[in-house]
């Protein structure tokens, strides 16, 4: 990591492009730089395996003649009069995109928060370094544990520089600092393995590496030795905050305004309806001070606001980026993400919001059940909303967590897994897609 990082001459660079392409015949123009900024180090066994610094500003300019569109990237040092010519030319023989276009002038964010994303705190190397072997160390030392697939910590930073033919300029730069470790425990074909990890954007505010491999030796030693159990219908299933942030992303997926205009979700037709159960909230706010998916305004100059995308489960809002709302007939809502050079809807921090139940008394009260730790594959089909994973966790039995269980397999369908969740309390706001402990009822678990 180094001290803040000064955009101001990649801005003037930025806006030198536009007007070059407005002069060699754009009609309109916008000129994006992302900018990264990685420092990491992975060890194994107490040794250094390997070490790694990055940087890169990548330019891409996209201009627009008429309804036609194109767009190019480059490095820094590239020739600003070539590259603006090339891409009008490039534009001038496309194909006309009728939903292709700017945000609209009255939407830019001509003024924005300082949401405090960047820490200039300097991480050397060997910071990193000792911060990856005392995890390790730490999650070696817990009893059972038997090797070690690795651990790593990484410091950096990313941002985004905009300037648009319409009177936009902005940047900001947001950093990150994380810490994992992975370990085995068993020997032979009874090995298990689990990770912990941390990732914040301050560094202060990170978890003790200590404490990360403690908890991920605690994890592993607790699955040794699991079974299967017999196959049945209509059980509960209860979700881990990390196989529950998961699926939280099947619901992000789903209001995708993108996926709706390519009719490739289940949920294309559900506008103004009940999606999840009675009671529950999805929110997305990206102007959180120190939230770790915040944004200022997004990849296209807009500033969002915080949006009840589900309210007592009914669905309000699809996320937006102006040209998938143009395909839909709606206003864009400020979710828009320069992907390369092209920019399409996404969640910021995303969050189901928390029941008023602890996970240890909704855990009670279900009786019998299985407690998810790890799902297994990619079996979820986002057009129809079946759903079907291999998974592992812990027997719930009158109430309690008992013996591991793996190789097993979960199903049933989102639209009624949505209408059967109820949340916890526990509710950890630190990542982008954050969700308490969820259980989920009338699932099918395929076993012996």
């Amino acid at each position: 990591m180094t001290s803040e990082i000064d955009s101001s001459a990649l801005v003037t660079r930025a806006s030198e492009l536009i007007d070059l392409a407005m002069k060699a015949g754009a009609d309109q123009a916008d000129a994006v730089v992302v900018r990264s900024r990685s420092r990491s180090v992975s060890v194994r066994l107490g040794k250094v395996e390997n070490t790694q610094s990055a940087e890169s500003d990548d330019f891409s300019l996209r201009v627009f003649v008429g309804q036609r569109v194109a767009s190019v990237s480059a490095n820094p040092g590239f020739d600003l009069k070539a590259l603006a010519e090339r891409a009008v030319a490039m534009a001038k023989v496309s194909p006309e995109d009728r939903f292709a276009c700017q945000a609209d002038e009255k939407d830019l964010a001509h003024s924005y928060p300082d949401l405090d994303l960047f820490d200039p705190t300097e991480v050397s190397t060997d910071t990193l370094t000792d911060a990856a072997l005392a995890a390790e160390e730490a999650a070696l030392a817990v009893g059972g544990v038997t090797n070690s697939s690795g651990a790593g910590a990484s410091a950096g930073a990313g941002g985004l520089v905009l300037v648009t033919s319409h009177g936009f300029s902005g940047s900001y730069m947001a950093s990150r600092f994380g810490c994992s470790v992975s370990v085995i425990a068993g020997e032979g074909t009874k090995m298990e393995r689990d990770y912990d990890y941390d990732s914040r954007l301050y560094f202060a505010e990170l978890d003790d590496a200590r404490d990360i491999g403690r908890r991920a030796g605690e994890r592993v030693v607790k699955r040794i030795n699991p079974r299967q159990v017999p196959t049945a219908s209509n059980v509960t299933v209860v979700f881990d905050p990390r196989i529950a942030r998961g699926f939280v992303g099947h619901i992000a997926g789903a209001i995708n305004g993108a996926s709706v205009a390519r009719k490739t979700s289940f949920l294309r037709d559900r506008m103004g309806q009940q999606v999840l159960k009675s009671g529950l909230n999805i929110t997305d706010d990206p102007l959180i001070v120190r939230g770790s998916s915040s944004r200022p305004f997004d990849g296209e100059g807009v500033k969002g606001e915080r949006m009840v995308m589900i309210e007592d489960g009914v669905l309000n809002h699809w996320f937006l980026s102006t040209s998938t709302g143009r395909e839909l007939g709606l206003p864009t809502n400020g979710r828009g993400v320069r992907g390369g050079t092209s920019v399409n809807p996404a969640s910021t921090n995303l969050a189901l919001e928390p029941g008023d139940i602890s996970p240890q008394d909704l855990i009670r009260s279900i009786g019998n059940g299985f407690y998810v730790t790890e799902l297994i594959g990619h079996g979820v089909n986002m057009i129809t909303g079946e759903y079907s994973r291999g998974a592992t966790g812990f027997w719930i039995e009158n109430g309690e967590i008992t013996y591991p269980v793996s190789e097993v397999t979960i199903a049933s369908n989102l639209k009624d897994m949505f209408m059967r969740v109820t949340p916890a309390n526990d509710i950890d706001r630190s990542f982008g897609t954050a969700a308490p402990t969820i259980a989920i009822e009338g699932m099918t678990l395929a076993g012996r």
